[in-house]
This record gives C-alpha cells, structure tokens and sequence, in this order.
C-alpha cells in the first residue's frame, strides 16, 4: 500500500497561447512555464495565460508525473476539506492564473450564478459552464486596464470634448443623456441612481450596436485627427490619446475602440490590485499580473475580439454602476507580525490571495494552516519551502512524519493542503517573492486578519 499523498508537493502548469499574449521570453508566462523541464520555449510564439487549477479546459498535474491535481484530490478529499470537495463536486473554488498580455483583452463582463446558468443551458457552444467568475488581477507589472464605467459626469464631458464619440451615439442620445445626468444628480434617493443609470445604458447601447459603417466612419476621422496632432507633437504614453491610437492600430475600426471614453482608464503598479465583480464590464490592456478568479471560463464579449460577439446580452447584463476606477483597486493589508505579508481579500466566497515579499536572504514568513486549499506561486528570488507536518493528515505526528522541504525558484508552483502551516525562507540576496492564493469557509474568512 503506497503511503498517503504529502499535502504539499509541486505541481506542473499548462501554458494557454493567445494571440494577445506576450512573444518568447518577453512573457512572464513563459518564463514561469520554463521551469519545467518539460516546457519547449518558442521565441515567435505568444504565451498569454498559465493555468494553476483543476479546471478541466487546461488542468495541473502532480510534478514529473502525468497524474492531475484532480485525481489526486479526489482520492483524498480532507487535502481541500470534505465540505469544500461536496461543495464544488472534487474541483477547487477557484482557479488562479499568470496573465501577460501585449494586446488588449476583448471588451466583456463575467455573468452572474443565475445568468451563467441560463447561457450554459442555452449556448453551451459558447458558455462552457454554468458559474459565475468574479475575479482579482494583482500587478506584477505596471498593468493597464478598462475597469467600470466612469463616472457620469465625466462621460457628459467626453461627449461635448470627443465629436466623433457624439456623432456615434446621435446628438439626440448625448442631448438627452447629458440633461437627465444633470437632472439626476439633483435628486434625492433611488430615483436619480435609477434615472442616471437608464441614461448610461442607452448611452453605451447606442456605441454597442452603432452600423458597422458609422463606426468606421467616426473612427476614421478621430485617428486621422490624432494621428496628424501626433506626428507634429508626439502624445504622452498612457494619455488616452496614445491609448486611443494603440488600441486602434491593434484592433482597427473596432466598436470597442469608443469603450476607452465611457470606461475608467487605470494604470497599476505592482503589487496594486483591482476587484471585478460579475456584470461590470471591463478590458485589460497591457503588461503582466496574476489573477485568480471563480473556477469558470465564462466572458460575455462584445468588442476588440475576434472571438464570438454578444453584444445584446452584455447591454442587458450590466449594472451600469459609474464610479471612479479607485473604488475598484485594493490594497493588501498587513497580515502577519513581520509585515513581510499582505491579504487580499475580495467580497467573495472563492478566493483570497496572500502577497508575501522577502527583501533579504535568511528573511523567513510563516504562514499559518488555512481550513481549505491553496496553491503557491514564486514570482521572484530564490528559497525553501517548509513544512513540518506530516503526510498523515489525520495530524499524527508519530514516527513516520516527513516534513516537507524544496527548493524554488520563480515559476515554481506548489498545492498545499488544508489546515497545512508553511514556512518561506529566503536563500538569495534579492530575497524571494511568492503569492499564495487559497480558499476557505465563508464562516473562516477572517481567519487571516492580524
């Protein structure tokens, strides 16, 4: 009888090649891939997403071994906890990712449970599953994205600044949109709420479902326009001209290309985070990070894709909250006694992620068992991997203990098991940075709050 799996152990990652993906060895992704062995790098080849997870379109597998991660917890349920393992039918909560991206991502928003649902039920052609996918992107980078729409007032301003945006939507619709905006916000209540977001979406259907020959037209002028301002005075990168003119060079004549004046415009540091929340649209644009989202492949686009368009129901689906781009950014807080570790922890079930950073060699972080599943990805520096528990996961630390112990390494990516303490120590001068993302009970939410 073979002994118990150990609840910590290395996994090996599948690479997704989109064409929006950085190219060779400019990608994160693929120099993360590269540290297995296994992983042939091709420097014309664009890498756009590593898969950490038990999702079936791209599922890990247990280091040098083709046994997936799956299998492995399904023969050993406590390694997620029997509730989580019922609850998500032997899959784990969420699905965490590497993201490196030369080419903006499509315009789109996740469903909701209850729409996920009806589209799975009604085009599973085109929706895999039916979950919802609420998820988190954390800089690794500096990272551009569309993120919600701006606020209302701003988007008034855009259509008496940008004639071409006012052309698109008719002088009828901006007249219209930009007298109930003002109305509104002298109101009181639901009722301004409910008046300015009616506004908003008339607003973005008539971009949405404007003729193709209209939208060519009025993109054609504003690039002409901003292409002749830029040859005589070169635009600032990330002004939203220089990000009007790139986008369109990457997707020409595209509807989406108008999204950039109704959505916020962000630009992340590393380490800075944003939230998205089911039915908000959205875009990333440039750079690298991790994401981590619901265990779902679903995304309702409608624009800068060559993928399937549906635009109908994203117009339908969306809240039309219009806020500053700040109230979707997180920050980490402190979450440890040696401040070497930051939580990020969204308004959601699936998922929480950990941000450890060592600055120094011999710098050490423990970071406490959680009641659930995490899976740990080494970004940067050199270290060692402990743990002392044992593969008997019933907690007996007789004689047959085997503590854990591994060198890693950036792209390195370890499974540990529920209720698992664990130890990172930096052996390189440059320190060692990891991101551990895990699941737990809703009712253990605040178990890693300092």
């Amino acid at each position: 009888m073979s002994p118990p799996q150990h609840p910590i152990f290395r996994l090996e990652c599948k690479v997704q090649s989109y064409e929006w993906g950085k190219i060779g060895s400019s990608s994160k992704v693929a120099r993360f891939a590269a540290s297995a062995p296994s992983f042939q790098l091709d420097e014309n080849k664009p890498y756009a997403e590593l898969w950490m997870g038990t999702h079936p379109n791209a599922p890990s597998t247990v280091y040098g071994t083709n046994k997936t991660l799956e299998s492995v917890l399904a023969a050993d349920p406590s390694l997620v906890t029997p509730h989580l393992h019922r609850q998500y039918n032997g899959h784990l909560p969420f699905l965490f990712k590497v993201l490196s991206i030369e080419k903006a991502l499509s315009i789109q928003a996740h469903p909701d449970k209850q729409l996920a649902a009806k589209l799975f039920k009604e085009h599973p052609q085109h929706y895999k599953d039916p979950n919802h996918k609420p998820e988190m992107a954390i800089a690794l980078t500096e990272f551009e994205a569309l993120c919600g729409f701006r606020p209302l007032d701003e988007i008034a301003a855009a259509l008496d600044t940008w004639p071409e945006l006012r052309n698109l939507v008719s002088e009828a619709v901006a007249r219209d949109f930009q007298e109930t905006i003002e109305r509104a916000s002298a109101m009181e209540g639901i009722k301004g709420i409910k008046e300015g977001r009616q506004a908003l979406q008339t607003v973005f259907k008539a971009v949405m479902t404007a003729d193709d020959t209209r939208v060519k037209q009025e993109l054609d002028t504003l690039i002409t326009r901003l292409s002749q301002q830029n040859e005589s005075t070169p635009f600032e990168p990330r002004t939203i001209e220089e990000v009007l003119l790139r986008v369109h060079s990457q997707f020409p004549g595209d509807v989406g290309v108008f999204c950039i004046f109704l959505l916020n415009y962000v630009v992340l540091e590393p380490g800075r985070a944003i939230f998205l929340a089911a039915n908000e649209p959205h875009a990333y644009l440039s750079g690298d990070c991790v994401e981590c989202m619901a265990a779902s492949d679903n995304v309702v686009r409608s624009g800068l894709t060559p993928k399937f368009k549906d635009v109908d129901v994203l117009v339908s689906m969306l809240t039309y909250q219009a806020k500053p781009s700040s109230d979707q950014l997180l920050s980490g807080t402190l979450c440890t006694p040696t401040g070497h570790s930051l939580l990020y922890d969204p308004p959601i079930e699936e998922f929480s992620i950990v941000l450890t950073k060592l600055d120094h060699a011999n710098e050490m972080e423990m970071l406490r068992a959680t009641e659930g599943p995490s899976i740990v990805l080494v970004t940067s520096g050199k270290g060692v991997l402990r743990s002392d528990k044992s593969n008997d996961n019933n907690g007996n630390q007789g004689s047959e203990a085997t503590p854990f112990e591994a060198l890693v390494e950036p792209g390195h990516v370890y499974f540990v098991g529920a209720n698992t303490p664990f130890t990172i120590e930096a052996t390189d001068q440059e320190g060692v940075t990891i991101y551990t993302a895990f699941s737990v009970r809703p009712d253990k939410k605040d178990h890693f709050h300092h």
